[in-house]
């Protein structure tokens, strides 16, 4: 019996079209629209607000509460998508699990995304099942089982809802006085009000790197290591590559792999790892966590790899070959950052900017700002890391964002 032949790569807007439907519209969700309509899909942008980046790009927008489950299942029978692609955490997961079950292909898979959006799933997932080395860590929901799990743990700790994003709700216990200030900030940070927390017992790690980890067709691929600073939680600068040793190179590509064939499915996947001890000595390598899609300390391979993490996602997910991922160049990025909340962000210093060498500029588009919300990213190759760095921080800082204030009464809520 012979195969069929694959089904015609549509063009966009007809009836042959291959839809991609993006969950979440922000600064990562642009690149991907990107590189999907290089690749000739329609894409249908969603997210909670309008004019979000993402749908700035696409052939459709859509604004709707995507923890909504009735929502989203409209959205989906409206636009018929051939790919669901989750961008974010907020999404109704338990509708993504039914979706699936009906037919709809959720990207990489909807219990990825369901296990990946709780930190308890996904660290219960390495720690418990896969055996994967973490930090010591304890579950709370009430203040007396998060005083019990600080008591237990010892200080300094780290403590984070179990559903957020870019660091919020996520602190540094270091004493005593801190204590009852971090349950509050972890309470208001999260996804929802009196949610579960993680309280981590703080390892004293040398490097924090980020294994940007493929799911093809063809197997499993790792793209050089990224090394990455946060601050709160909060990535503000990437370089690629990171240098490690062999053997600790094969820990974490081995870790990489076991976390995502476990979660299965297409795709990208940025899995962040702590190592502990010098490159010149035995390391030991902790997991941390895992998102299924881009990462944001992997736009630095916009500059530093033959295909961006972006492309590489796309290409997975679409079912196209990946071949060779291979750096070009040491490179970097660093992030542009708002300094107060308000309306209808504008940039100055450009032109500075763009006179270091090798540099490139990318302006998400968000139309509101608040303080330290990433609104750009600076980009740039050098011989080495370091000059990468030096370049990318000195582009960044060039910029300037300011904006419209907002009322006091909307800055009181």
């Amino acid at each position: 019996m012979q195969n069929s032949p694959p089904k015609p790569w549509g063009t966009p807007l007809t009836s042959t079209a291959r839809r991609l439907l993006l969950l979440g519209s922000g600064e990562l969700g642009k690149e991907v629209v990107i590189e999907a309509m290089r690749l000739g899909l329609e894409v249908i942008a969603a997210d909670a607000y309008a004019h979000a980046p993402a749908m700035q790009v696409a052939h459709q927008a859509h604004v709707l509460n995507m923890l909504d489950g009735d929502s989203l299942r409209q959205l989906v029978e409206l636009v018929k998508p051939d790919l669901i692609v989750p961008e974010v955490e907020a999404i109704a997961t338990a509708t993504l699990l039914e979706l699936e079950l009906e037919g709809w292909r959720v990207i990489p898979t909807a219990r990825a995304t369901q296990l990946t959006m709780n930190r308890e799933g996904i660290r219960r997932l390495a720690a418990e099942e896969l055996g994967l080395k973490t930090s010591p860590y304890r579950f709370a929901k009430s203040s007396e089982e998060y005083l019990q799990a600080v008591q237990e743990l010892g200080l300094p700790c780290v403590i984070k809802p179990v559903m957020s994003s870019s660091g919020k709700g996520q602190s540094m216990i270091r004493t005593v006085a801190d204590i009852e200030p971090a349950w509050n900030y972890a309470q208001s940070g999260g996804r929802a009000q009196g949610q579960r927390v993680i309280v981590e017992g703080f390892v004293e790690f040398d490097t924090e790197i980020t294994l940007l980890t493929v799911r093809s067709e063809e197997g499993t691929s790792f793209c050089p290591p990224i090394g990455h600073i946060q601050i709160s939680g909060d990535y503000r600068e990437s370089w690629q590559p990171c240098p490690l040793n062999s053997d600790t190179l094969k820990q974490c590509q081995d870790m990489g792999y076991q976390i995502t064939e476990a979660l299965g499915g297409r795709g990208i996947f940025g899995v962040e790892l702590f190592i502990q001890g010098n490159r010149e000595g035995p390391q030991t390598v902790y997991f941390s966590e895992v998102s299924p899609r881009p990462h944001d300390t992997g736009m630095v391979t916009m500059i530093s790899q033959n295909m961006s993490e972006f492309e590489l996602h796309v290409r997975a997910i679409t079912g196209l070959p990946i071949g060779t991922i291979e750096l070009i160049k040491p490179g970097a990025s660093a992030v542009i950052l708002a300094s107060e909340a308000g309306d209808s962000p504008a940039f100055t210093g450009i032109e500075e900017a763009l006179k270091v060498p090798t540099s490139k500029l990318r302006l998400f588009g968000k139309p509101t700002g608040r303080k330290n919300r990433r609104m750009g990213v600076a980009l740039a190759w050098g011989n080495t890391i370091e000059e990468a760095r030096e370049r990318a921080k000195a582009c960044a800082n060039q910029i300037q964002v300011t904006v419209d204030p907002l009322p006091e009464k909307i800055l009181e809520l």
